[in-house]
């Protein structure tokens, strides 16, 4: 199978409280768990749209810069902290004119389907990089979807209201913005690990579009945006191995063995769904196995 489609810009967005919630826990441990900007705008950053890959593709562990706490500087080499996040990706269908916001409410008139996404992470390259322009190595080595896009109009059924945003967003982002009913799977050699709501996700879809548009920016056919890492407020509904395993403190039991980030040779899935008119609709899978850094 191949890519479902020419993927023009890649944006992905951090858009679920309660994944930036238990980030900021692990990493600000004496501070808010959400940074100041958190609740009036959606988070998020450029990625690479070349290396998005369909389903089945390897992932080739990625090398980089890494930096111990404790150490003077840091070092090159093949990344220790291999993670995974569980999102879906909207696919934009219509493109808009550059200057001209895309409001909420057109959110229907510009995207066309939706796919699960792995957002492959490197956790320590992440760390050493990401002060002060945000993700760039950690994350652009590979972000595969799955093999076709499901149309937005088939999860009609799966419309939800949004949680409750407190406080109040400004009027740009306020209108028809609903979530959706969507299961999200993940799968680790065979085990099923989390199943992760997004249902609970903060921010919608639309608002996604009308922040990203909102300084004139314009979308193009072909545009990919991720969804940020689904996860909910239970531990088995987290959707990356640094929640999960609560940045490797807390290992998962996997056939008997302790398991924190991933190993060559482990293979992801990661399996959608959603209620639909006559029963559940299938969003799919996307799988990748990690391969030895080069």
């Amino acid at each position: 199978m191949h890519l479902p489609i020419e993927v023009a810009d890649y944006v992905d967005f951090y858009a679920s409280e309660h994944h930036a919630s238990n980030v900021g826990k692990i990493f600000r441990p004496d501070g808010p768990a959400l940074t100041p900007n958190w609740k009036h705008q959606p988070i998020g950053y450029h990625g690479r749209a070349g290396t998005v890959v369909p389903s089945d593709t390897p992932v080739v562990r990625p090398n980089g810069q890494r930096k111990a706490p404790d150490a003077d500087r840091p070092t090159f080499g093949p990344s220790r902290r291999l993670d995974i996040e569980a999102e879906l990706g909207f696919v934009v269908g219509v493109g808009s004119t550059q200057g001209v916001p895309v409001g909420v409410d057109a959110f229907a008139d510009h995207v066309f389907g939706v796919v699960i996404l792995n957002d492959w992470s490197a956790r320590d390259l992440q760390a050493w990089e990401y002060v002060p322009l945000g993700p760039f190595l950690g994350k652009s080595f590979a972000t595969s979807i799955s093999t076709w896009v499901l149309p937005l109009a088939a999860l009609d059924a799966a419309r939800r209201p949004l949680p409750v945003q407190q406080p109040p967003l400004l009027d740009y982002l306020v209108g028809d913005t609903p979530g959706y009913a969507i299961e999200v799977e993940v799968w680790l050699n065979g085990t099923l690990i989390s199943t992760c709501p997004y249902a609970d996700m903060y921010y919608s879809p639309a608002q996604l579009v009308a922040h990203l548009t909102s300084n004139g920016a314009s979308l193009r056919t072909g545009d990919l945006l991720g969804s940020g890492t689904i996860s909910g407020p239970a531990a088995d509904q987290r959707g990356s191995l640094l929640e999960l395993t609560w940045n490797g403190t807390e290992p998962l039991i996997l056939d008997g063995v302790e398991r924190t980030f991933l190993a060559d040779g482990d293979e992801v899935l990661l399996r959608g769904r959603a209620p639909g008119a006559g029963g559940t609709i299938r969003l799919g899978e996307v799988t990748g196995r990690i391969v030895p850094a080069t």
